[in-house]
């Protein structure tokens, strides 16, 4: 397993994903009203509404609360939260870069829990900047190794869309490529017939970081923190860890 995504570092929790489903619905139905608020309520008109929809499906969000979601985001129905996008920046054990996204609608709540569960968890808050440098904005479309599906057929599929590269996850593939390649990306997928699970923009690191099992131990428990507060959205972190030291967490 990798840290290079937030899709990688999730991996090593599917013991705890059920026991967090309430906290995952809200943040997906936070995405969905954000996407509608901007790009208005038009699926087919708004890539990036699309995309939260469909990732709510991917993950059996109730179609009723995903289409409250749009409406609320898009103003024809009473209700919507003003919510704002805001990104902090620190370092975890051994040096690990940690960008963190929040979607809240209290910014000094959010300063407040990330500061805290930074503290609380062996982990450091940084200057604006120090460490956003450390990554790149791309687009990301992670396909399920299912049906056939191998890495050959997804670069044959993506090939002429924009795709940058093709990252082999073991039980998944991650399509990389610059933003405003994204859509294509994944329409090239869907012309293929090769089904996806998620399309997001998000951040890569430029370089990683090597962790032994005590390091990743506390990586993973400082993100487990994070990604435990209502306003987080996304955690990214420039770690690698070992088949071997994976092993030995999960036993």
């Amino acid at each position: 397993m990798s840290g290079h995504s937030k899709w990688a570092t999730t991996k090593h929790k599917k013991a705890g994903i059920d026991a967090k489903r309430g906290k995952l619905f809200a943040k997906l139905i936070k995405n969905i009203e954000v996407a509608a608020r901007t790009g208005g309520g038009d699926l087919a008109g708004n890539p990036t509404l699309y995309d939260a929809v469909q990732k709510a499906k991917k993950s059996s969000v109730p179609n009723d609360n995903i289409d409250r979601a749009v409406k609320r985001g898009s103003g024809a129905e009473a209700g919507g939260v003003d919510y704002q996008g805001i990104t902090y920046e620190g370092y975890a054990a051994g040096g690990v870069a940690v960008l963190i996204e929040c979607l809240t609608d209290n910014k000094n709540r959010s300063a407040m829990e990330v500061r805290t569960a930074m503290t609380r968890n062996g982990g450091t808050m940084a200057d604006p900047g120090s460490v956003s440098y450390l990554f790149s904005r791309k687009g990301v479309v992670v396909v399920p190794k299912a049906g056939g599906v191998d890495e050959d057929s997804v670069l044959l599929a993506v090939l002429d869309a924009g795709a940058e590269e093709v990252r082999d996850l073991g039980d998944t593939l991650e399509v990389v490529s610059e933003p405003g390649d994204m859509v294509a990306v994944r329409t090239a997928l869907q012309d293929a017939g090769i089904d996806y699970d998620s399309a997001d923009m998000g951040f890569l690191p430029s370089v990683q970081v090597e962790l032994d099992e005590d390091g990743a131990g506390k990586v993973f428990r400082l993100i487990d923190a994070l990604e435990d507060l209502d306003d987080v959205q996304n955690v990214y972190a420039n770690y690698e860890v070992s088949d071997e030291v994976m092993e030995k967490i999960d036993a």
